[in-house]
């Protein structure tokens, strides 16, 4: 009997998560150690990625693969935007730069929406699983450390109180667990899925080369 689609995903991307989260941009902004130029820098990128996933994700959102994941509630661009204003200024989409690995993850799905659209389903589990398990805690920190002019910007981890946000996990995890995808699907999603997170960590590195990043104990 194959194992279901949640739990291959979990264990087969475990340490490539793990990976991505122990970066140098990533743990700088665990320790409250990132620039607010970085930050946003961080937030144009993921922005770009988020403003192709999800018209794609509603183009598709009748496929029996998509449907049962498909909760606009979770949609993450049009808070992105709001934070970025706030933070850099209006104008934040012709100032801040793309790297090549957003570009690179943006050409993807551009891809998949064409030709591959059910292995859409492999970058919305790894964005927004991601936003909702760490979200609090990235919140707090930017709340505490990123603020401009009083005004914290984090209507990116925005998804409600406690009981709305645990409730759209558990959302995501029900429609999950009864996406219809044989053997076959299974191991398309889960390696798609791991080239997501491969895309992740090349962004991160390539952040932490362009704002200036250095490793936790160089300072």
């Amino acid at each position: 009997m194959n194992a279901p689609l949640a739990e291959r995903l979990k264990n087969e991307t475990r340490a490539l998560h793990t990976s991505a989260e122990r970066s140098v941009f990533m743990g700088a902004l665990l320790r409250a150690r990132l620039e607010r130029p970085a930050y946003c820098a961080l937030l144009r990128n993921l922005h770009a990625v988020y403003a192709v996933l999800e018209p794609a994700l509603e183009r598709h959102a009748h496929r029996p693969t998509i449907a049962p994941i498909y909760l606009p509630s979770l949609w993450r661009a049009r808070a992105l935007a709001h934070d970025l204003a706030a933070l850099h200024g209006e104008h934040w989409a012709n100032e801040l730069v793309l790297q090549p690995a957003a570009m690179a993850y943006v050409e993807r799905l551009r891809e998949l929406d064409v030709a591959k659209p059910d292995l859409l389903l492999a970058h919305a589990y790894v964005r927004y699983l991601g936003d909702l398990s760490g979200g609090q805690m990235l919140s707090d920190i930017v709340e505490k450390s990123l603020y401009r002019d009083g005004v914290a910007a984090v209507a990116f981890y925005d998804f409600g109180n406690a009981l709305a946000t645990k409730e759209l996990t558990q959302a995501f995890r029900a429609g999950l667990a009864v996406v219809p995808a044989d053997a076959r699907q299974t191991d398309a999603l889960v390696s798609e899925a791991r080239l997501s997170f491969g895309l992740h960590q090349r962004l991160f590195d390539e952040l932490a080369v362009a704002c200036a990043v250095v490793p936790s104990g160089e300072v």
